[in-house]
């Protein structure tokens, strides 16, 4: 009987293009990686979780194998026009494994806190927590020195040190800049395995993100340092306008220009690298190697890839701004009007602390997740990565479960007959999606 991959009676269960002397890189063969626990292969099993159930199994043949076939072995339907309508495309997790629309990415994104939101959700809060505490207290301290204009508006506003105005900012701004790296490397993990609908928990996706940590923040540094150095360069101008006596119009005219460009750099260059961190992680790609994989995979998708990112980005500030506006009203509200007591501080700080918490540990993994799902789209746009998914999700299925190996499919140094290799990003397959 034919196991749904064109194989013949006790030949091995290799995918096409595999020579019969090589082995399997998955199946049922004793000692695969790829080999599901449970009863012998001539024992019915039941359906997969999550999958359709089908109809009742022949002889040694288990569930879900018939459901998996369907949409290959119908014809496809006839539109109103005569058209033929494509099958649907398998979802066995968070996206349909096909190149993907807007849709489809911010669904899935929020699929993704969905599916494992213990994981998801429960990281996220601990880092928001971690950069909102320090922000909330500065800011709890600011506003309670605003009390005494309340009470007297002819009162002289205090006198505030540098430390006091900034010193939470800045803390909050580097505690951030540590959570968030190591946030967007685990959610990444998760969200590697969660499109074949797997689950990781916190520790299995920590195990396997950490030895990337080092890579991460070299891209972190990187990136700031692509941006800023252009900024000091500008800096660097008006301070020679002025040495120079330049009139204020000259000034005005140069500052424009310059602001403006600025922004197109800092557009076009974010845009360019922004699925390096992805690369890193999924591919296990040092911090040079990430930068050009990332260059590389945008050709041909910049302004679409720009669009997204500019409304991801909206969507983000916009919700945060939502889920934290009532808790930073109310604290602001203690903190002004209770006199400037001790009660009154804490009791500031605690609510604006649980307001950006909040924003932030919906907004974090958003944008995380869609970051993580453009990678994923722009490689089956230009190197038809979803037919690796589609033909690892059907042996997944066969076999009832989601195996730890499904990781190592988004590394195309260790798929078999994978497009690109480490140290050659721009050596795609001659396919690719239009």
């Amino acid at each position: 009987m034919s196991d749904g991959h064109g194989s013949t009676p006790g030949a091995p269960d290799t995918p096409p293009g595999w020579a019969s002397n090589q082995p399997p890189p998955y199946g049922n063969a004793p000692g695969s990686p790829w080999t599901a626990p449970g009863p012998a292969s001539g024992t019915p099993q039941g359906p997969p979780r999550g999958f359709p159930p089908g109809p009742p199994p022949g002889p040694g043949q288990p569930y879900g194998q018939a459901p998996y076939q369907q949409p290959y072995q119908q014809p496809y339907q006839q539109g109103p026009y005569g058209a033929s309508a494509p099958p649907p495309a398998m979802r066995p997790g968070i996206i349909p494994l096909r190149p993907l629309g807007l849709g489809d990415i911010l669904d899935g994104a929020i699929k993704l806190m969905r599916s494992n939101p213990k994981s998801v959700l429960g990281l996220s809060a601990i880092a928001a927590a971690l950069g909102a505490i320090p922000l909330a207290v500065g800011q709890a301290i600011m506003l309670t020195s605003l009390a005494p204009i309340v009470e007297n508006p002819n009162a002289a506003p205090p006198e505030e040190s540098f430390l006091t105005q900034y010193g939470g900012s800045l803390l909050s701004f580097a505690v951030q800049f540590v959570a968030v790296t190591l946030l967007t490397g685990v959610l990444t993990r998760i969200l590697g395995r969660a499109v074949f609908g797997g689950k990781m928990t916190v520790g299995e996706a920590w195990t396997l993100t950490r030895n990337r940590v080092p890579t991460l923040f070299g891209l972190v540094v990187v990136n700031l340092v692509i941006l800023f150095v252009p900024m000091a360069l500008i800096v660097g101008l008006f301070l020679a306008l002025g040495a120079a006596g330049a009139g204020v119009s000259a000034v005005a005219v140069v500052g424009v220009v310059a602001l403006l460009a600025y922004v197109v750099y800092a557009f076009f260059v974010t845009t360019r690298l922004l699925l390096a961190p992805a690369a890193a992680v999924l591919e296990r790609r040092g911090v040079v190697d990430s930068l050009r994989r990332s260059w590389h995979l945008v050709s041909g998708g910049f302004w679409r890839t720009l669009g997204i990112m500019i409304l991801t980005q909206i969507i983000a500030f916009l919700v945060g701004q939502v889920l934290a506006f009532p808790f930073v009203l109310g604290g602001s509200f203690f903190a002004i009007l209770g006199g400037g007591s001790t009660g009154a501080q804490i009791a500031s700080a605690v609510l604006i602390a649980v307001g950006v918490t909040l924003g932030s540990m919906i907004t974090y993994p958003f944008q995380a997740g869609v970051n993580g799902l453009l990678y994923a789209d722009r490689r089956m746009r230009s190197e038809a990565f979803d037919l690796v998914l589609q033909t690892a999700a059907i042996e997944q299925r066969r076999q009832g479960w989601v195996h730890a190996s499904a990781d190592d499919l988004w590394d195309p140094s260790v798929t078999p007959g994978g497009p690109t290799q480490h140290g050659s990003p721009d050596q795609g397959a001659p396919w690719s999606h239009s």
